[in-house]
């Protein structure tokens, strides 16, 4: 039965990687709408006739965000049954359905109803939140824990406090890149890393203050990021997985950066668009990791 559930963990977080880039997809080609204000059928038919393309993408979303919503329910039960005895199972269990429950509603009234870009922009955020709770069911179902012998794990006030923030603050960053994304800042400044590299500048528009906005959190992240990775290779070399999962994290945020650039330099190319959308997903999860790691670690001074 055990491995039955492994099996059940992996495509479950697969699906949700698939959730949270359906998405983007959607917002990125503009396509929320490609089903008319009826929900969850299309045009309020069940077999759509007009078929356009946003009409593709967005049904096609529905479907899959449908059918991993029943897989995570079928894990949240039988992590439930199977290691609820486990400190953080049932916890888990609880946020990873009813987040994504909350993201689907999310979604649902934004079609029905009109909703502004600020509330829009938390969809990407909710449906994040989601897969970091089935993805951490995941590591505990396959005992990564136990196998980096976390119980044993020293970590030091400074470290701890860099996690917890580190991970509030990824927070605010996927938030400020989901409100570029949804109120279509995405190409308002033509270069990079200022906004209008021949006429430097304050931002002179709302659209210009939501990109820099995010480039400037981004950049923050990515320095702070830095930082406790040099702080992990430098007094946690010893721990090999505080050692190589700052590394990770730094690696991915580096190419959340750079993928953040070639948008712009690609002008908005899809697949690239798609990528950005993927390593601030991994990277949420390896923090997320850290938090889980830090509930079990022993603290020292």
């Amino acid at each position: 039965m055990r491995r039955s559930l492994k099996w059940l963990a992996v495509a479950t977080t697969i699906g949700m990687i698939l959730v949270l880039l359906g998405g983007a997809l959607v917002t990125k080609t503009d396509s929320g709408m490609g089903c008319g204000r009826s929900w969850p059928l299309c045009n309020g038919e069940f077999v759509p006739t007009d078929i356009t393309p946003e009409l593709i993408i967005e049904l096609a979303h529905r479907l899959v965000s449908g059918s991993v919503g029943i897989l995570v329910l079928i894990l949240s039960i039988w992590t439930w049954k199977a290691i609820g005895h486990i400190r953080e199972t049932k916890f888990l269990s609880l946020l990873s359905f009813s987040f994504l429950v909350l993201q689907g509603l999310i979604g649902a009234a934004a079609v029905i109803w009109a909703q502004s870009d600020f509330v829009l922009a938390l969809h990407f955020g909710i449906s994040l939140i989601s897969f970091a709770a089935v993805f951490l069911l995941t590591l505990l179902i396959f005992e990564i824990d136990k196998k980096f012998e976390a119980d044993k794990l020293k970590i030091d006030k400074r470290m701890s406090f860099h996690i917890i923030s580190l991970s509030i603050y990824s927070y605010l960053v996927i938030y400020t890149g989901a409100l570029v994304r949804h109120t279509e800042s995405s190409l308002v400044c033509r270069d990079w890393p200022l906004c209008i590299n021949d006429s430097p500048a304050l931002p002179s528009n709302l659209f210009e203050w939501v990109q820099m906005g995010h480039r400037a959190a981004a950049g923050v992240i990515f320095i702070w990021i830095g930082y406790v990775t040099y702080l992990a290779i430098k007094k946690y070399r010893h721990q090999k997985v505080i050692y190589w999962g700052w590394i990770s994290a730094f690696t991915l945020v580096s190419l959340q950066v750079l993928s953040g650039a070639l948008v712009i330099f690609t002008r908005l190319n899809l697949y690239v668009a798609l990528m950005h959308a993927l390593f601030i997903t991994c990277l949420f999860g390896v923090l997320s990791y850290f938090l889980l790691l830090l509930s079990r670690s022993r603290k020292i001074k």
